[in-house]
């Protein structure tokens, strides 16, 4: 018992700057992705955005894993 009485509770702000970062990775990656995708689009010509729509598919899907995976924690 004592064990966890001496354990320290998290601060507020540690909680704070966890999450802001999570969302900053969250938006960089998609926006990453996203560029990718457009760029190799307008190379292909294509007139359907296939690999923006999949790459960012691609981004949101292994975002909330990460995501998941932090919250478990």
């Amino acid at each position: 018992m004592e064990k966890a009485s001496k354990q320290k509770k998290p601060k507020p702000y540690n909680s704070f700057l966890k999450y802001s970062g999570l969302g900053l990775q969250m938006a960089m990656t998609i926006a990453a992705f996203g560029a990718a995708g457009y760029w190799i689009d307008k190379r292909l010509e294509f007139r359907f955005p296939v690999f923006l729509m999949l790459f960012i598919l691609i981004a949101l899907t292994g975002n909330i894993y990460l995501l998941y995976r932090n919250l478990e924690k």
